[in-house]
């Protein structure tokens, strides 16, 4: 074996300790130990972030992998929707002025500058500007044009390639953005659509692409670099594409999905200035007309057909941290049968299930339940019935036995309904009644410990929307003197008795309605304010977590479908985060463990007695190691 001067292409420090801060791929020889050692080698892999507010295609992305904004595509129709990604998930951002798909990218997060695209017209010549907080007008592309694509900052863009209409044909011209207007720069050496561009405006790079009709072809694999003047021919890429994704330096890029054989790719591919290499990390989803941007080995991919529209994102990275991406995935059913609206509370490891509700068998069925259970994190055990039937209830404790349960509806027969004011706590073995509540209410928010909680909204009789706020100190029930700013039911509710937060649920009164409303409402205890917008209206939706760090699942969209994507909620704004594997609404009542470790019990939607376990994202880091011991 070739001693350790030897080594060429890595300069070798001689220590006599391992470095503190070692660096990815540095290596050095421990004179102390005798060993030559090497920093965690990196390692490249895709993983899932949290996933667009709705599947689209032709969408452009802009950004880092932490700081991202994504913007117009298709649903179908064309749209006019931005949203902003902050390293985990998507929250809405301020509307395009006009609907587009196949726009250009180029810029950050906050300094945008996008042009062309397909609306009204097939090739749009118009540009727009974003600054983080809106969109105005830029300048006016000298050809009109859709499917091009660009990079560089938003006073220092360029565009190329792309396709005109009329005449209906690739286009090899190329733009230069200086912050105000437009002006031709050196023509690509083959003209082509459905290109993919990366870099700066002096040091560029164009992908791919296609010319018309949309044939692959010989133009499908090559690339060509930019010099800020003209274009010269670079080394082929590996599989030819179109429609793909691209980001990084003319030195250091990744290009992944698009078109290609099969139809729609995973494979992915590293530039490092001379040539492309096949990473061993593939999409999990193949697609076409997806998004993505980034740079320093940390990459995203946004939406794209599959070819059905997708609103899956994920993130690569090459790294010594190895990433496991949050998610959700199966646990053991509960052990008796309901379909919804039933309490819980509890952690991954202890929790109690009681009440609900189950769709009446026939004529005559009484459909609410008193069955309940525990979970010891293995598995669920039936335990003694409540002493009353109910359904829509709400509980707090966090782990079993300290259960406490509260509110809700009675079922004295099959056509009757009463609101309960009766409160019930389990306590390892048997059943025993608490103080009542100061009204009947059921289907609110609630937050805390059983001897401090707070109720926000729900259902009082008759059966109107209430706006209530009631407490427990431990020993009885009271109303605040303060209620929440609007009426609301079928809300969520996370946190403790001074600092809670109610979202989503419904406003107005009876018949039942199919939309829900974004509402945050934060409590601190004698007060409550308005909190961020939730990313779309949800009723139904349940939570686990505190008041800056609250994760809700489920729930019933605003149009009426039941819905299986997660938001994270910071303590100032929502995000997307990864979706149940079944869409249901009135999942268990009550916090299951936390915003990054949490049960979802039940839920309407064929989901009887369904539970999931969500995880939160983790990083390993691969350790310095050996090469060799002397």
């Amino acid at each position: 074996m070739a001693g350790y001067n030897e080594i060429r292409g890595l300069r070798v420090k001689y220590l006599s300790a391992d470095p503190s801060n070692a660096e990815d791929g540095q290596v050095w020889y421990n004179s102390t130990t005798g060993n030559l050692r090497v920093e965690g080698i990196g390692v490249a892999a895709w993983s899932s972030g949290g996933p667009l507010v709705s599947a689209v295609t032709g969408i452009a992305n802009t950004g880092t992998q932490t700081a991202s904004i994504a913007y117009g595509g298709n649903l179908p129709p064309n749209t006019t929707a931005a949203y902003e990604y902050n390293g985990s998930g998507w929250s809405t951002a301020p509307s395009l002025p006009e609907a587009r798909s196949e726009m250009s990218k180029a810029g950050t997060q906050t300094a945008v500058i996008s042009t062309g695209g397909k609306s009204s017209a097939p090739g749009m010549d118009a540009s727009f500007e974003y600054n983080g907080s809106s969109w105005t007008a830029g300048g006016t592309m000298g050809t009109a044009r859709y499917t091009q694509d660009g990079d560089g900052t938003q006073t220092a863009a360029f565009i190329c390639g792309g396709q005109t209409n009329p005449p209906l044909a690739p286009s090899a011209k190329t733009e230069e953005y200086d912050g105000t207007s437009w002006t031709n720069g050196g023509d690509l050496n083959q003209a082509r659509n459905r290109i993919k561009a990366a870099g700066t405006q002096t040091a560029g790079l164009a992908l791919g692409g296609s010319g018309y009709p949309l044939a692959v072809g010989p133009i499908g694999n090559s690339s060509e670099e930019y010099d800020g003047s003209s274009w010269t021919a670079g080394n082929s890429i590996n599989t030819a594409r179109y429609s793909a994704a691209a980001g990084g330096a003319q030195t250091s890029a990744l290009l992944y999905g698009g078109t290609g054989s099969p139809a729609t790719l995973t494979a992915t591919e590293t530039y490092d200035g001379t040539s492309y290499t096949t990473s061993p990390a593939s999409l999990a989803t193949g697609r076409s007309g997806l998004g993505g941007d980034g740079g320093n080995n940390a990459y995203l991919a946004v939406g794209g057909s599959t070819p059905s529209r997708t609103a899956a994102t994920e993130e690569y990275n090459f790294s010594t941290s190895t990433v496991t991406a949050a998610a959700w995935s199966s646990n053991p059913a509960l052990s008796y049968s309901v379909d919804a609206n039933l309490a819980s509370s509890g952690s991954l490891t202890s929790a109690v299930a009681a009440g609900g509700y189950n769709a009446p068998a026939g004529p005559g069925t009484v459909s609410y339940i008193a069955k309940a259970a525990t979970w010891n994190g293995t598995a669920w055990s039936n335990i003694t019935d409540m002493p009353v039937r109910r359904t829509s209830n709400n509980a707090v404790g966090a782990t079993a036995p300290a259960f406490y349960t509260f509110g809700g509806q009675n079922q004295p027969g099959p056509s009757t309904s009463t609101h309960l004011p009766s409160t019930f706590n389990w306590n390892g073995s048997s059943w025993g009644a608490g103080p009542n509540l100061a009204e009947g209410q059921a289907g609110g928010a609630a937050a805390g410990i059983p001897n401090a909680i707070v109720l926000m909204g729900g259902t009082n009789p008759p059966g109107s929307i209430s706006n209530n706020i009631q407490q427990y100190n431990g020993s009885s029930w009271s109303n605040s003197p303060v209620n929440m700013p609007t009426n609301m039911s079928s809300n969520g509710g996370v946190g403790t008795q001074t600092a809670a937060i109610s979202f989503g649920g419904y406003q107005g009164a009876s018949p039942f309605p199919s939309a829900g409303v974004t509402n945050t409402y934060e409590w601190d205890g004698s007060s409550i304010s308005s909190g961020g917008s939730m990313v779309f209206g949800l009723l139904g939706c349940s939570g686990s977590g505190t008041s800056t760090a609250a994760l809700s699942y489920g729930g019933r969209n605003t149009a009426g479908n039941k819905n299986a994507i997660g938001m994270l909620y910071n303590g100032t704004s929502w995000a997307t985060s990864p979706s149940l594997g079944t869409a249901r609404d009135y999942i268990a009542m009550g916090p299951m463990g936390s915003a990054t470790s949490c049960l979802a019990v039940a839920g309407s939607g064929g989901a009887q007695s369904l539970v999931e376990e969500f995880t939160g994202e983790t990083t390993t880091v691969n350790p310095a190691r050996n090469i060799t011991t002397s």
